[in-house]
């Protein structure tokens, strides 16, 4: 009796999206349990979807255990990154043609198995890549490792995505160093951290070092401005100034900028005219806060040195702290127990002792067709006690007059002077929406 060719099982493995620490213990997990569980190859392929958008198939390397055995413990990804997105079309070419040459070469080399690593866009494009395969009669399993220290993918609530606790302790330790410069030297830091849209870095890392005020997009439950955000950051620097303290540090979420009409009225934006939207990948947006601010000040007659400073490049390839290491080895073995079990078309999570893979398609929104985000609950327990230890205005600071007495004198203004400029921020209809 003739005997049926055995079909390979060949694992493909690709990064998308930003770094983050703990990238290279998924791939060394994912590599060294695929061949554990009787794989017969496991190819990284190179830059994420860059080449393979493209059709080509060169751009890889087969993955022994060899390579990945000691890499658990390292920054950064052996397979590198991109953020080319299959689903998405260019002048060149469309998302179907983009799709199809990713499936072509994937037929080509036997993959039948795919392990993405990245954010919401990665993990649509895993989604996306399958259903595409699947129309041209192509079979592949595949599953996405939720990765991002933005910790904005939606997992269940607790859950952070693999990086964020990395991420948000060097974070924590370069913010802490500058707020000790703040004091020595008399000077106040505006400290933007990274994150697209939501705030959680921001709020963890300025809980973490203690900073005098941290402030969040999803805080403002109205439309926002940069006027808005100065004018807090102005008086909680004539806040400090009544007990004394002509310094202290301010970190600032990165994704106000992503807040419809934030930078409305700002001057010197750079400006996309053809889709008439700002150019946020060339703003300086420390530099711009700290430039406003200035100008606030020196409009109310007060003078204060301060330095702007971004947070975010240098966290995205540190060394993994032991809670990422471990919990992406977890994830690692995660992803290959569900394909090898026969899942397909999931976000592979680690919720207490159990792996749960989350359906991607229960994650998509039905009208943008993308990955939802997770925004920074204001109602949680940890929002509202970060809030509590910020040095901010209060409704008080307006009502009491021997603390409205302080800060207006702190502030080299009369008591009706200082309420007319702010007391909009904590009193009245406009600022219950703040809350």
């Amino acid at each position: 009796m003739e005997q049926t060719e055995k079909k390979e099982k060949v694992l493909g493995i690709l990064c998308g999206g930003g770094p983050a620490p703990g990238m290279n213990s998924v791939i060394s997990s994912v590599t060294i349990e695929a061949y554990n569980r009787g794989f017969d190859r496991v190819i990284g392929f190179m830059e994420g979807f860059k080449y393979l958008v493209k059709g080509v198939k060169s751009h890889h390397k087969v993955l022994k255990i060899s390579d990945v055995s000691r890499i658990q413990k390292t920054g950064g990804s052996i397979i590198q990154t991109s953020r080319v997105n299959p689903s998405k079309g260019d002048k060149k070419h469309t998302a179907e043609e983009k799709m199809a040459n990713v499936v072509e070469v994937f037929k080509e080399l036997g993959v039948n198995y795919l392990v993405t690593i990245g954010g919401e866009d990665t993990a649509g494009s895993s989604f996306n890549i399958a259903n595409h395969a699947k129309k041209t009669g192509y079979h592949m399993q595949t599953v996405h490792v939720p990765k991002t220290i933005d910790n904005d993918l939606p997992l269940p609530k607790g859950i952070p995505t693999f990086g964020f606790e990395t991420a948000r302790a060097l974070g924590t330790e370069v913010v802490q160093i500058l707020d000790e410069d703040a004091r020595t030297t008399n000077r106040w830091y505006i400290v933007v951290c990274m994150g697209r849209k939501a705030g959680h870095l921001s709020l963890g890392i300025g809980k973490s070092a203690a900073v005098a005020l941290t402030l969040i997009p999803e805080e403002f439950k109205r439309p926002v401005d940069m006027k808005d955000i100065v004018d807090i950051i102005c008086t909680t620097i004539f806040k400090k100034k009544v007990d004394g303290e002509n310094y202290g540090t301010v970190v600032v979420a990165e994704g106000f900028m992503e807040v419809d009409g934030f930078l409305k009225g700002v001057e010197n934006i750079p400006w996309d005219y053809e889709h008439d939207h700002p150019m946020l990948g060339e703003i300086d947006f420390s530099g711009l806060i700290k430039t406003e601010v200035e100008k606030r000040l020196e409009q109310l007659g007060t003078e204060m040195r301060l330095i702007a400073k971004d947070v975010g490049y240098e966290l995205r390839c540190a060394n993994p702290i032991p809670f990422d290491i471990e919990y992406t080895r977890n994830l690692g073995y995660a992803a290959v127990d569900f394909l090898v079990g026969g899942g397909s078309h999931a976000i592979i999570s680690v919720q207490g002792d159990t792996i749960v893979p989350i359906p991607i398609e229960d994650l998509v929104d039905p009208k943008t067709k993308k990955v939802g985000v997770r925004m920074v609950d204001t109602d949680s327990i940890n929002f509202r006690i970060a809030k509590q230890y910020m040095i901010r205005l209060l409704t008080e600071d307006i009502t009491d007059e021997k603390k409205l007495a302080d800060i207006s004198k702190a502030a080299g203004m009369t008591p009706e002077e200082f309420k007319k400029e702010f007391a909009y921020l904590v009193m009245g209809e406009y600022a219950a929406e703040f809350k």
